[in-house]
């Protein structure tokens, strides 16, 4: 029998990668992202580092590259739950949040909130009530959108002494008391990102006690591992998958015995194995040769919980083989190792390269963003002459089509394209 085309291996992978193998009684819900969704970040300076979000856009490209979903951040350093330097509130809302028409909405503010001292009941109803506004405010203005109440991620008290009995943390910890009960009030779902990311510092004070304080270095902004981990949580929160695409040959039979969200074509054997893959999706993008990212994989399980990439080769002779894809080495394994499974998710692949690629295109893609939004849109606001408001319309125009032009560049960066993987024997396996 002739292999499968590319053009047929291609449209074979982007159907799985939009709607997965049909569900069983027994797996988890589906994604919750829907095609076509507009995804909105709101929240103050750590939102507006764009590190956690542009992770969640990513994943979502790279995981479900047909979804055609699309994402807009309107953090802003400073912000409460009643408004900061952008504005107030109802300012920032009907501004930078209703003429984008989400969708899908996230929250997260509390940390400036609690003033950074211990806790005190007049901040503690302020904040609720203020966050009451925020939710109420939206669902009224966008029917139908739905709103995740994100818990407010860690101030650290964990690598550093806390600055007063209890620590500000705490003080956190009480406000996304509030945030669940508001959400569960309003049928919303809640996310919390506060106990990810402060067992994440524990862990990794355990594991490397002179890096982990790196990892938030000024108590409030995470990193961007720690950005992962708040990235890990919410992707949770919308039941995102942990297989990227599971793979499974018995070289003995030169037979595929399993593929997941890909397709196997044109599997040959003699001196080891070769064959193409068209996987439907591409890892997420984690950059583990970074000693504080691979110190948060190891601290909060990311590969494990997001990016397994299963590869299982059985049927190969004694012996030690090197694995390369595309010509690039990924490493030397025994044949007993293939045998057990390898997680190509834990490797720098040419996959992972191409994530990290899609996710250098998004960053570009928000700074663009943000020129447009506080630079030029709100910066020349006030300056009403003929001559400025004509090259005011006239520059918002380019950008937002420089902007238009990064989102399409993502997205087809994004599409998983045709690999070639070979197995070379290379002797006696390796203690």
């Amino acid at each position: 029998m002739s292999p499968p085309p590319l053009a047929a291996l291609a449209a074979a992978a982007a159907l799985v990668a939009l709607t997965g193998p049909p569900l069983r009684g027994d797996e988890p819900a589906p994604f919750a992202l829907h095609p076509g969704d507009r995804v909105l970040f709101y929240g103050d300076s750590i939102t507006d580092q764009n590190l956690y979000t542009s992770d969640v856009e990513t994943y979502v490209l790279t995981r479900f590259p047909a979804l055609q979903a699309t994402f807009r951040n309107a953090g802003w350093g400073g912000d409460t739950v009643t408004g900061g330097g952008g504005g107030p509130i109802d300012v920032r809302l009907s501004r930078d949040v209703v003429p984008f028409h989400p969708t899908v909405m996230t929250v997260m503010l509390g940390m400036n909130d609690g003033h950074y001292r211990a806790l005190e009941p007049a901040a503690l109803a302020a904040y609720a009530q203020g966050m009451a506004h925020i939710l109420d405010v939206a669902a009224a203005a966008l029917p139908g959108v739905r709103i995740y109440v994100l818990q407010p991620s860690a101030y650290d008290d964990v690598t550093r002494p806390p600055g007063f009995p209890g620590g500000y943390n705490a003080v956190l910890q009480r406000f996304a008391a509030e945030d669940a009960q508001l959400a569960a009030a309003r049928h919303l779902a809640v996310v919390d990102l506060n106990t990810p990311v402060r067992t994440a510092l524990e862990r990794a004070k355990a594991l490397n006690p002179t890096l982990a304080p790196k990892l938030i270095a000024d108590r409030v902004h995470p990193g961007a591992a720690l950005h992962l981990v708040m990235a890990a949580a919410l992707l949770a929160g919308w039941n995102a998958p942990a297989v990227v695409t599971t793979v499974a040959i018995d070289a003995g039979q030169m037979k595929t015995l399993q593929s997941d969200f890909t397709q196997v074509a044109l599997l040959e054997g003699g001196d080891g194995l070769v064959w193409d893959q068209q996987d439907a999706r591409l890892p997420m993008a984690l950059n583990l040769e970074d000693p504080s990212i691979a110190l948060a994989d190891q601290a909060a399980g990311l590969t494990r919980r997001l990016n397994q990439e299963r590869l299982t080769v059985t049927g190969l002779a004694d012996g030690s083989y090197t694995l390369t894809i595309d010509r690039a080495r990924i490493g030397v394994f025994s044949a007993a190792q293939l045998a057990g499974g390898l997680n190509l998710g834990a490797y720098p692949t040419p996959m992972a390269r191409q994530a990290q690629a899609v996710l250098q295109l998004v960053a570009q893609r928000h700074r663009l963003h943000v020129v447009r939004w506080r630079a030029v849109e709100l910066g020349t606001a006030e300056v009403a002459t003929e001559p400025v408001t004509k090259l005011r319309a006239a520059l918002l125009d380019e950008l937002d089509r420089e902007e238009q032009d990064l989102v399409r560049d993502a997205r087809e960066r994004a599409q998983p394209i045709r690999r070639h993987y070979e197995l070379v024997a290379m002797g006696p396996a390796a203690p």
